[in-house]
């Protein structure tokens, strides 16, 4: 139960990571910073994720936990704030690899992400399909 709760913890996190470059990508695209912070508000996230989404979500997880625990070591092992920032950044590009290599975009990882903090019975799902 420990590790499935630390790959939820991680898998929410790095969501978080991968949306903030999205968002930033997104932003340098639009040229327009204003509008950006209230897009994640206007979408609400989906639950009608199928099973195999929710396979390529396990799977990704349970990738994205390795990684997260290999550069959370490294970003600790980093001299100064710039090292720290590559690490991160090196860390991002590793688990948006990640996630694109199980068959999802990075926007349905984090959507499936935000739905399973809010739906315990998806929770449930997703958990079901980490642990076939």
């Amino acid at each position: 139960m420990k590790r499935m709760t630390a790959l939820f913890a991680a898998a929410l996190l790095s969501a978080g990571l991968m949306s903030a470059v999205a968002h930033a990508q997104q932003d340098s695209a639009q040229q327009d910073p204003a509008a950006a912070p209230e897009q994640p508000q206007a979408a609400a996230p989906a639950t009608d994720f199928s099973d195999e989404q929710l396979e390529q979500f396990a799977d990704a997880s349970q990738e994205i936990v390795v990684i997260s625990e290999e550069y959370t070591e490294r970003m600790h092992a980093a001299e100064d704030e710039s090292s720290q920032q590559e690490v991160q950044m090196e860390a991002n590009d590793k688990m948006v690899e990640a996630v694109e290599e199980s068959g999802l975009d990075v926007d349905t990882f984090n959507a499936i992400g935000q739905a399973v903090q809010q739906d315990p019975e998806l929770m449930q799902r997703v958990q079901e399909k980490v642990q076939s």
